[in-house]
Parts: structure tokens; sequence; C-alpha cells
């Protein structure tokens, strides 16, 4: 074999309407990833300001482009040969290194943070161009597009890393606004122009999967957080109460999501022509706010399970209620792009979240959050019963 089929073997093998799963060093891949989301939510717990939650707010869409560019690349890639795995080990490598770094990546730890992004944006592009055989020039173009769009931005999140604290929140935004305006616009580049949907036409059922995996990772770590924070604290009636009450929470937001709104996504993109478009707005984009809800709704159960009876707060509102509302509203929008209609099951949850608000203050916190948890049973309840009343994977827009 020459080294022009070597490299054409790197490329994932496929079949119509059919899906690879998930591999072994994709799942230790993300185990950085668990770390990454822990650092967040502890971050934000940390510096519950208004300039805080702009800071954490950045990191976290950092920390999600970095994985989600990572699982389009294996998508395309087989993550069985060696030389790819040998790949994401490097991203792994570079992927502590950011994930460490959260904690000060505003203050001490700003160039590591951002060398460590840029690097793993730019390498695992890079690495793509260099081992595709100059036969795939569909995919060597689209890549060396986005190899030009990470540079770019790069310039901007090294500049920030050397900047001051003040100045690097600029700098990071401007370099955040070029990263997630790269897929809207398909990375025009001069001389190439901008990529067509068709070239990136991926593995669908693989991509739903790899989605699903992270909102795995973040209820993980929220349940992590939970049983850590209850493990410390004394066990009295309040705080056995609370704890379960954000076990159920989880349980809540897991039932949402997977009951049928994940599956029905990876039947929709598997069976779909145009998996790019999809896989780039309801999997690359929708899925954010989904993650965040879940570290946000994480923030809200450790001041739950630390002062049970206190008082509600801004800070308490703002996760308590504010969690569960991002995340209905990201899964509200997921499942539009799946099912092409906005389900009445979720507009109702999130009418019941916003009313909860003016009320919020007058509650304890192991109230509010009994609240917002009740009101997302009811909405995995009531899509749970609607769909199975009418036995199907469609949901009628009137009545769920």
């Amino acid at each position: 074999m020459n080294g022009s089929e070597q490299r054409a073997s790197v490329l994932r093998e496929r079949e119509p309407h059919q899906h690879h799963r998930v591999t072994y060093i994709e799942l230790f891949f993300d185990l950085v990833f668990v770390f990454a989301i822990t650092q967040i939510s502890h971050t934000l717990l940390a510096h519950f300001t208004a300039i805080g939650v702009l800071q954490v707010t950045m990191l976290m869409l950092a920390v999600w482009w970095v994985w989600i560019f990572t699982s389009w690349i294996t998508n395309w890639l087989d993550p069985e040969k060696t030389s790819v795995r040998v790949m994401l080990f490097g991203l792994m490598i570079a992927g502590l290194v950011l994930s460490t770094s959260i904690p000060k990546a505003f203050e001490s730890r700003g160039l590591a943070f951002a060398l460590a992004f840029v690097a793993m944006q730019v390498g695992r592009s890079v690495y793509f161009i260099v081992i595709v055989p100059k036969s795939e020039t569909a995919h060597r173009h689209n890549f060396m597009r986005i190899a030009t769009w990470m540079a770019v931005s790069g310039v901007f999140w090294i500049a920030g890393g050397l900047a001051d604290p003040t100045s690097r929140i600029g700098l990071w935004l401007v370099a955040l606004a070029i990263e997630y305006a790269g897929p809207v616009l398909r990375f025009p580049t001069p001389g190439l122009g901008a990529t067509r949907m068709q070239d990136w036409d991926v593995e669908g059922g693989h991509m739903a999967e790899r989605a699903a995996l992270f909102i795995i990772i973040a209820l993980g770590e929220s349940i992590v957080v939970t049983g850590a924070t209850f493990s410390e604290a004394v066990w009295t009636g309040p705080t056995i109460a609370a704890f379960l009450v954000a076990l159920v929470g989880s349980i809540a937001m897991w039932w949402v999501y997977f009951h049928i709104g994940a599956e029905a996504g990876a039947e929709r993109i598997t069976h779909t022509e145009d998996t790019g478009r999809l896989a780039r707005s309801a999997y690359t984009y929708l899925h954010l706010p989904i993650v965040a809800g879940i570290v946000v709704s994480a923030v809200g159960d450790e001041m739950l399970l630390a002062h049970p009876g206190g008082h509600v707060g801004a800070k308490e509102i703002l996760s308590m209620i504010g969690g569960p509302l991002i995340y209905l509203v990201g899964t509200i929008l997921f499942k539009h792009t799946i099912r092409g209609h906005l389900q009445l099951s979720h507009l109702i949850g999130i009418g019941l979240l916003l009313a909860l608000i003016p009320f919020a203050s007058l509650l304890t916190p192991l109230m509010l959050s009994a609240a917002s948890t009740i009101i997302l049973l009811i909405v995995a309840a009531w899509e749970a019963i609607s769909l199975g009343s009418v036995g199907s994977q469609s949901e009628d827009a009137t009545s769920a």
C-alpha cells in the first residue's frame, strides 16, 4: 500500500443510512471534558457576579466549540486508526491544559488557556489537511478554510492571553465571534470561496450519539456535584430533602432529552439527505444551551445543598430557575429542528418557570428548587404521555 492509500484509509467507510458506534478512544477523549465541565461549574459558583457570568459564559463557549469540532473531525476520520488515535491523544493533552487553566483563565493562566485552545483548533485542522490524500479535494479545501479561520481567531486568543484581564475580555469576544460565525458563513476564504453544504455530509447517527454523550457528561457532572456536596453536609431533614430534589431534577432533565428527543433526533439526521445542515443547526449550535442549562442547574444544586432553608436571592433565582429555563429553551429549539414545530409541553414549562420568578424571593432554596423540578417533571410526563398515546415519534403541536 502506498502512502496515499495509507492516508486514505484514515477516512471512515460509510454505508447509506447507517452509522458507526462511538469508539472507546472517543469516550476516553471525553474524559478531559468531564473535568472541563466540572471546572466551569465550580468557577461559576466562585465568581457568580455579572462579570463572572460573562467570563464563564465565554469559557463555556470555548470548551463546547473545541469539543464539537473534534466530534465533526472524528465523524470523517476513523478513530480506530493509529494516527487518528495519536492525534486524539495530543488533543487530550492540550485539552487537559485548557481545563486546568479555566479557574484562572482571566487571571494568571490566560495565555495557557489561549495557547491550548489554538493548538487544538488549528492543529486538528492541519492534521486533517496533511493526513488526507490530495484526491479528497473537497475535504481538504474544507479544512484549509477552517484552518484559516481558526488561525485568524487564534491571533485574538493569544493576544488576549497576553493582555490585561479587562482587554482580554474584548479580544476573546472577537475570537469567539470569529469561531462561531465560521460555520454559519461556511468559512469563506480568499482563493477557496465558501464551503458547500454538500461537503459537510456527515454520518448523522454518529453525530447524534456524540452530542447525546456530551449531555450525559454534563448530567454526570451535576450528579457528582450533588453527591460530593451531600457527602460533606450534615444529614438533616432539609439536607436530605434537598439531595433528593437535586437528584430528581437531574433525572427529569435526562427524561426530557433522552426519553424521546434524542432517539428522534438520531433517526431524523440518519435518514435526511442534508445531514450537514442539520448537524450544524441541531447539534453544533442548539446543543450548547442544553449543556449550559445543566451546568447552571448544577450550580443551583450546590447552593441548594449548602443552604436548603436559607434566603433566595438573585444567584439562587438565576441558577435554580435560569438553569432549567435555559435547558428547556435549548431542548425546544433542538426538537423544533427535528419535528418542525414548537412543542406545547415545553412552551408551558418555559411559561411556568417565568411565572415562578416573581414569587421566588418568598420561597426557601428548597421550595424554589422543588418547584423548578416539578415543572421539569410535568414537561417530561406531558411529552411521554402525549407521544405514548399516539404511538409515534412525532408530537401533535396542539396536544404536546
